[in-house]
């Protein structure tokens, strides 16, 4: 197969597993962190058919959806198995999904790569914003967290399985993990999108706090 055959039927694959979601992981969800992957890719460079496989696949191994991470990983590893990719296009396709979530404030990323850097970026990209809050109460939603109770305060995880395990509120999601990610983006490109998203959550919070309190 092309790689252009391998693409379209990687597109199929992840349509086919994601169809339905409700939570901000959907196909669209996807299709625009490949979009921002490639657009970034121009800029920084890199293996462009890594990066496109990595950031279309990387939601359907999402630790969220499984009862372990390596069980979405096999999901996606069985995948490009069948597709027939070389070990080692596989191994680093591997390495940037398992490395690319976000997994607490106070654990740092292990990303190395150019084409992982590329793909953490775009996923980033996609949780700030006005798409980023969006996303993150129909995530609330979806897994039954509060939208706001300003008697709980938002917690920075010191470990993956504390962020893992921790049920705060929507309103916390943005201290706990949205209003951080500015400064964890990789790339130039990518960090001079990051500022206006960043700065746009930053005004909604300013409304939501106002409109809460009365005072709008």
């Amino acid at each position: 197969m092309s790689r252009d055959q391998v693409i379209n039927k990687t597109i199929d694959f992840v349509k086919a597993k994601l169809e339905g979601d409700s939570s901000g992981h959907d196909w669209w969800h996807i299709y625009r962190v490949w979009n921002l992957s490639k657009k970034i890719q121009e800029k920084e460079k890199g293996d462009l058919f890594i990066i496109e496989m990595a950031a279309l696949l990387h939601d359907v191994a999402d630790w969220k959806f499984y009862e372990n991470e390596e069980a979405g990983l096999m999901v996606v590893r069985d995948w490009l198995i069948k597709i027939d990719l070389s070990s080692d296009i596989i191994e680093e396709i591997i390495y940037i999904i398992k490395n690319v979530s976000y997994k607490g404030a106070g654990v740092k990323d292990q990303m190395k790569t150019l084409e992982g850097k590329i793909v953490q970026d775009a996923d980033r990209l996609d949780a700030i914003g006005a798409i980023g809050v969006a996303r993150t109460f129909a995530f609330g939603g979806k897994f039954g967290s509060e939208m706001h109770n300003p008697e709980e305060d938002a917690k920075l995880h010191n470990s993956f399985e504390e962020y893992k395990n921790s049920k705060g509120t929507t309103i916390n999601h943005f201290y706990e993990k949205l209003l951080l990610l500015k400064d964890r983006i990789n790339t130039k490109t990518a960090k001079e999108i990051a500022l206006e998203r960043h700065n746009y959550m930053e005004v909604f919070l300013k409304q939501f706090y106002d409109e809460w309190n009365s005072l709008k």
